[in-house]
Order: C-alpha cells, then sequence, then structure tokens
C-alpha cells in the first residue's frame, strides 16, 4: 500500500472518529427524555398568584416559578377550547374550525379526528399518557373524548363547565373515569389532585410519563368548602374570597403531586408546566353558562387590558411557567412563546415523531425555555375569526373588528403593553401589512364549526336537540 493510501485511509477514519465524537457529544448534551407534567389552571388572572404580588396563598405554584423560569410573553387563545386545541394540536384552531368561542354543552361538534395530537404523538414515542381535569374539545360523541384522542387513562369531566360538589351540568353528570361514569363524593379540585397523586404511585418509573393535570379552577360556578373560604374572611368581597380559595385549593393539590413525584423518585426528570387556558373573566357574558351577572368579578389580570374572550393582552397573554432541575436557567423570559410551539417543544424532548400529523404552526421553543435564548418566533396570531382578528409581528399589534361599525387598532406592545395608545392612524403602512396577513390567515381558515352547527340550527335544519353527553349510559339521571 502506498504511503498516499495509507494517509487517504487514515484521513477517511479519523473524520468518522471524529464523527462519532461528535454525535456522541450531542448525545450527551441533550437532555434526557423526561417525564412531563402540565398543569392547566381555568381562567386564571394573570396576577392571581402569590409570586405575582397577590394576596392569594400558592406556595406551590411560587416554589414552581422561583426555582424555573417564569414566561412572561406566554401567548394563548382568548377561550378554553381555542387554547385547549391549540396545545393538543400545535396548530391554530383557525385550521380546523374551533376558533370561535367554546363548545357549548348543547352542541355535537368537537375537535377534527382528522387531527394529530400531543398525547398520540408522545405514546407513538414510548410514554404513558394520563389525562386527568377538563376536556372541553368535544363531549356528544365519544370519538372525541381522551380516550379516542391518545391517552391510556382519563379521569375528569369531558365538557367546559361543572358543579364543583356534585359533579354536574345542568343536572346531568360529568364525571368520568375512561369512558365509564363515576359517581362519588368530593370537591372536584381536590379529586383531581387526588387521582394524579394515585396515578403517579402505580406508575413504572422505567416508561416516561406525560400527564396532563387540567383543572377547572378557578373558572365558574365559584364554589369552594366553607372552611377554605373562612381562610380568607380578610379579603372583603365575598366572590374574590371564594375565588382565592379556589386556587389556593389547586395549589395545595399541585404541592402533593410535586410530592408524589418525589416520593417516586421521579420528580429530577420530570419537566412541569403550568398556564392559563386564558386570561381571567371581566366580563359576565363570557364567564361561563353560570349566571354571575350580579357578581363582582374576581380576577386580577393585572396591568393589562380586558379579559377572557377579547383580543387585549388581558385575555391572551397569560401566567405561564417551567420547571425541571438542572435542567431549566431559573428567572424570567420575556421572549414569544405561543401555546401551539408546545407541541413541537415537547415532542422534541421526547423524541416524538412531529412529521406525520399536519404541518405544526409551532416552534420548538425549549432553548428559550431552558436558557433564555432568542426566539424564533416573529408573529403571534391572537386569533382570527369572521368577525374579528388579532395579530403581531415583531412588536406591532393590530386589533381588527370587522362588523359595522368597525375598529381598527394599532398598537406598539414593547413601548405599550397595556395597550393604552392606539397609534393606527399614524402608522398606516403598518395596519396594511397587518390586515393584509389577518386576511390571509383568514382565506386559510376553516370554517368556525360554532357558527355553522348554530347556522344550521337557526335554520331548522337540527331537529332535535342535540344530546348533552352520549345518552347510552343508564347512570345519566338528575344529580346525586
Amino acid at each position: 500500500m502506498t504511503s498516499r493510501r495509507v494517509c487517504s485511509s487514515f484521513t477517511l477514519a479519523l473524520a468518522g472518529l471524529c464523527a462519532v465524537l461528535a454525535l456522541s457529544a450531542a448525545a450527551a448534551d441533550a437532555p434526557p427524555r423526561p417525564n412531563i407534567l402540565y398543569i392547566v389552571a381555568d381562567d386564571l388572572g394573570y396576577n392571581d398568584l402569590g409570586f405575582r404580588g397577590s394576596e392569594i396563598s400558592t406556595p406551590s405554584i411560587d416554589k414552581l416559578a422561583n426555582d424555573g423560569v417564569r414566561l412572561d410573553q406566554f401567548y394563548v387563545q382568548p377561550m378554553c377550547t381555542p387554547t385547549r386545541a391549540a396545545l393538543m394540536t400545535g396548530r391554530y384552531p383557525l385550521r380546523y374550525g374551533l376558533q370561535t368561542l367554546v363548545i357549548p354543552s348543547g352542541m355535537t361538534y368537537g375537535l377534527s379526528t382528522e387531527e394529530r395530537l400531543l398525547p398520540q404523538a408522545l405514546k407513538d414515542a414510548g410514554y404513558r399518557t394520563v389525562m386527568i381535569g377538563k376536556w372541553h374539545l368535544g363531549h356528544a360523541d365519544k370519538k372525541y373524548w381522551p380516550k379516542q384522542r391518545g391517552f391510556d387513562y382519563f379521569y375528569g369531566a369531558v365538557l367546559g363547565e361543572i358543579d364543583y360538589f356534585t359533579h354536574s351540568a345542568h343536572g346531568i353528570r360529568d364525571w368520568y373515569r375512561n369512558n365509564e361514569p363515576v359517581n362519588e363524593q368530593g370537591y372536584v379540585t381536590r379529586l383531581l389532585g387526588e387521582d394524579a397523586v394515585a396515578r403517579i404511585m402505580e406508575h413504572d418509573p422505567n416508561t416516561p410519563l406525560f400527564m396532563y393535570l387540567a383543572f377547572t379552577a378557578p373558572h365558574t360556578p365559584f364554589q369552594a368548602p366553607p372552611e377554605d373560604i373562612e381562610k380568607y374572611k380578610h379579603i372583603a368581597d365575598p366572590t374574590r374570597r371564594t375565588y382565592a380559595a379556589m386556587i389556593s385549593i389547586m395549589d395545595e393539590e399541585i404541592g402533593k403531586v410535586l410530592a408524589a413525584l418525589e416520593r417516586k423518585g421521579m420528580r429530577e426528570n420530570t419537566l412541569v408546566v403550568l398556564m392559563s387556558d386564558n386570561g381571567g373573566t371581566t366580563l359576565a357574558a363570557l364567564a361561563g353558562e353560570a349566571d354571575v351577572s350580579k357578581l363582582k368579578l374576581p380576577a386580577d389580570n393585572g396591568p393589562y387590558r380586558g379579559g377572557k374572550g377579547m383580543l387585549y393582552e388581558g385575555g391572551t397573554r397569560v401566567t405561564a411557567l417551567a420547571n425541571w432541575p438542572g435542567h431549566i436557567k431559573p428567572g424570567v423570559v420575556n421572549e414569544v412563546v405561543h401555546v401551539v410551539d408546545m407541541f413541537p417543544t415537547l415532542a422534541g424532548l421526547a423524541g416524538a415523531d412531529t412529521s406525520t400529523g399536519k404541518p405544526l404552526d409551532g416552534v420548538d421553543v425549549w432553548s428559550v425555555i431552558s436558557q433564555g435564548k432568542p426566539s424564533s418566533r416573529s408573529e403571534v396570531v391572537y386569533n382570527v375569526e369572521p368577525f374579528r382578528a388579532a395579530v403581531r409581528q415583531g412588536d406591532w399589534k393590530l386589533v381588527w373588528r370587522t362588523p359595522l361599525p368597525s375598529a381598527l387598532e394599532l398598537f406598539n406592545i414593547a413601548q405599550d403593553p397595556t395597550e393604552s395608545t392606539d397609534v393606527a392612524a399614524t402608522e398606516p403602512d403598518k395596519v396594511i401589512a397587518l390586515k393584509n396577513r389577518a386576511e390571509q390567515l383568514a382565506r386559510e381558515s376553516e370554517k368556525a364549526l360554532f357558527l355553522v352547527e348554530t347556522q344550521a340550527a337557526v335554520m331548522g335544519m337540527v331537529k332535535d336537540t342535540p344530546p348533552l353527553l352520549p345518552n347510552d349510559e343508564a347512570y345519566f339521571t338528575q344529580g346525586d
């Protein structure tokens, strides 16, 4: 063999060795596949946690925030169903018709079964998938229920709002384990926490766990045990007093879940994410199905304008945090993150395939969350509907109400996060660009299923009242 061949062979071998070493180093730098505990609060005000200065006691959540990262520009959709759909799909709800309002208890539609959901992706990657709490992505047909959408286990409610003591909506109990009705006593928030603890304690740590823990608190109706309300007797307003108790009970249950992870030896390898599904309720008409018109609504969205159901920051910028010991740099991240980003981010950590579903709107933001690096997200789609839209590019946000008399508002969110100064008149080019983007998204949108079904009902195409829940269980009786 000539010296040239020897050198060539040696060079190729050295290059191969370097490649192997580089891959090994990359693998060593990558975090292990974590367990994932994803916690969602329901209609939680931006400022209604202890670490944000609230009088409401939330030591468990405060510790998660202080030891982890606060995501101070975390965006969701303005209402419950759209946000939960965005989390599950990694796609804007306008893509599949869930962009308008929520799924009311009397309607039959749900999240399209053509969408591949996060639990399906994680299950395919070897995770055990557990859902505990509120679903609200389709109830009238079981094909929409969690067990049929990728979750190995489900415990909780499929509707959007239930009584905290009777577990009922409109006198019909909405409480399930897997696909079977459950008749039991207890306060909803505590039952959810207890079940989460039980599932953790029975879990095999050799299998990674994805637990989606979706509390109904502090959504209406405003209810809590008297002894818990009494702890807040220093709060003058009775509704705020009850609301505070609801949040504190949720915090207590989160603490118990974290303690169970510790006892099971799983906490060090568990990523915990917590967010609200939208801003706190500030309009009685958007509170839910309970009548709260005579109450002083208790949520505090801090400096931000508006609340649940609105396209302003108070309805869409929510309290959010992430905590994973040793893998997340503690502090505050002010980079833009949207709830659709969580699908590719979690899938990336889990080694799950995202190529088999429909194109994602989300981007992987793990480096943003874990290290505070700049986000690649330059746009926020707050929502686009037939009658309104809000889109942000960079610091510029357009809020557009289309029914006559129409209204256009433009804000520079970096300079004016409270949206107090409309600068549409002085920035016409920005208005035109953002209007064009909203129009483009509208053309890409599926028809809003809420409006489709409502129109059908009005026109008499729906002959009978749709079922509140699938009427194939003998237990559907009035209360306990």
